[in-house]
């Protein structure tokens, strides 16, 4: 059976983390089922280099150590664990404003693993490459669907159905509730049915994470 939604992401973008709560409100009030799945910034940007851009390598490094272990989940809980995973990391990176995945990550995922209910070893993958592999494939996956110039996050709905349609986003800076989430869920999903291409503006309001 085909999930209802596969959502791409890299669990350091805040503004992936954003969109990423909209679509569980949705989820909670509409029952889809969505499919987590991974799109790593570090190898995005790996053919365009960095230059003197430490903040975001360090930043895509940790992304990357944490789809590992995102990946370590997936193999022993499913689609269930990455999005407790998730979940959690995200809860202390953008909410809580924790920054230990950079200074500890073996102890802060660890700690992660065990708030989402997983075994606390599977922290242990944060070096292991073997997982390089699926979270390239699926990186390339989402970047086949709506072209290499976008980042985070990327969503497809209906997939594998005649009606499948991908974009990047939502980039949205606060979290729907609501009636709005809904609103905003049709909205998206009736222009990415449509095939438009690019709505766009450069402006944006700081992201707000509660």
């Amino acid at each position: 059976m085909n999930a209802d939604l596969d959502f791409f992401f890299d669990p350091v973008c805040p503004w992936a983390w954003i969109t990423s709560r909209w679509v569980t409100e949705v989820q909670s009030q509409r029952s889809y089922d969505v499919s987590w799945k991974f799109i790593s910034l570090r190898m995005v940007n790996a053919e365009r280099g960095y230059a003197n851009d430490s903040h975001h390598e360090v930043t895509h490094n940790g992304g990357l150590q944490a789809l590992r272990v995102a990946s370590a989940a997936r193999s022993i809980e499913g689609n269930a664990g990455v999005a407790a995973f998730y979940t959690a990391l995200g809860t202390a990176i953008h909410h809580d404003g924790r920054r230990d995945l950079y200074e500890s990550p073996h102890a802060f995922l660890s700690e992660i693993a065990t708030s989402a209910s997983l075994p606390k070893t599977i922290a242990d993958a944060y070096t292991d490459e073997t997982h390089d592999e699926v979270i390239r494939f699926e990186t390339e996956i989402a970047l086949g669907r709506t072209g290499k110039d976008v980042g985070t996050p990327i969503l497809t709905f209906n997939p594998k159905a005649v009606n499948e349609a991908s974009l990047f986003g939502p980039v949205i800076s606060k979290i729907p509730r609501g009636d709005e989430a809904t609103k905003l869920w049709d909205a998206v999903q009736t222009i990415a049915e449509s095939g438009v291409a690019e709505i766009k503006r450069s402006l944006r309001a700081a992201p707000q994470f509660d």
